[in-house]
């Protein structure tokens, strides 16, 4: 009897600590279950969070891509936007410089024909034709041996034509027709005044003036020519020339001064004796 209630107690106490144990199982269970709960919520805010940080790093990738290609786009058509103003602007440069050559050959061959016709003139010895029509033609695109032959074919024009006009002057003066001598010395100088003859012509416009009683304008081209060391042979005609011009005009001492130079220059002219004379007369006088 004894060994039974040791044995129930033993029972007994078994099942207690069976009921303690299935206790602390159920609440280690309750605490694990409790455990993998949180632990699942935080990986799922985990997850959550990594999803949206993947889409917000995908999100910024993709702006960052299409931020690229933009600036890779826009710097290859501003490149392409160069290139191509560039190339317009070479053609326009082309098409100018085209456009210039032909109207360059275009006035190369009118010049050719012109200056075929002004040498015409040249040929023909129309003199009075050929120096006017030179100012208009020198302006043409001729070449420098056109330009030269032509410029010098005009230049001897202007002097025959010069020499010309200064015969008709001399013959006028010869017939005392000195308004008619004066204008042909005068054209003859315009043509040129630098001619052979440019020094006699001077001397006898100056003569002409004073015969027309312009002394005043015969003046100044008597001094130039005495003056001048070009020419000494009409040094002592300029001279002789000046003196009665100023004598005529009253200028006294200038006309004793200008005899005095003719006798101390040319000792060995032949208006030496007419020079004492007048010089003479002139001190006497005045």
């Amino acid at each position: 009897m004894h060994e039974v209630d040791d044995e129930l107690r033993e029972i007994k106490r078994e099942i207690i600590e069976s009921r303690g144990l299935v206790i602390k199982t159920n609440n280690l269970a309750n605490a694990l279950s409790a455990d993998i709960k949180s632990i699942a919520k935080r990986q799922q805010g985990y997850e959550r969070r990594l999803g949206w940080n993947s889409a917000t790093a995908y999100v910024v990738f993709v702006v960052v891509v299409f931020a690229a290609l933009k600036f890779a786009v826009d710097a290859r058509v501003d490149a392409i936007e160069a290139t191509s103003k560039h190339l317009r602007d070479e053609n326009g440069r082309l098409t100018q410089d085209y456009d210039a050559a032909r109207q360059r050959e275009a006035e190369r061959q009118a010049a050719e024909l012109e200056a075929a016709k002004f040498y015409d003139l040249v040929k023909q010895g129309k003199r009075p034709d050929l120096i006017k029509g030179w100012e208009t033609m020198r302006s043409r695109p001729l070449s420098k041996a056109e330009a030269q032959f032509l410029a010098d074919a005009v230049d001897k024009a202007k002097n025959e034509q010069a020499a010309l006009l200064y015969v008709q002057g001399v013959e006028s003066e010869h017939l005392q027709r000195w308004q008619e001598a004066a204008t042909a010395f005068e054209e003859s100088l315009r043509y040129s005044d630098s001619s052979a003859v440019t020094p006699q012509t001077k001397l006898q416009l100056a003569n002409a003036y004073r015969k027309l009683r312009r002394q005043k304008e015969a003046i100044p081209i008597l001094q130039q020519l005495a003056d001048s060391s070009t020419d000494r042979d009409a040094q002592d005609d300029a001279l002789e020339l000046l003196a009665w011009c100023q004598t005529e005009m009253e200028s006294y001492d200038d006309a004793k001064n200008t005899w005095r130079t003719l006798l101390r220059r040319f000792p060995d002219s032949h208006f030496v004796p007419e020079a004492k004379l007048a010089l003479q007369t002139l001190t006497i006088n005045h």
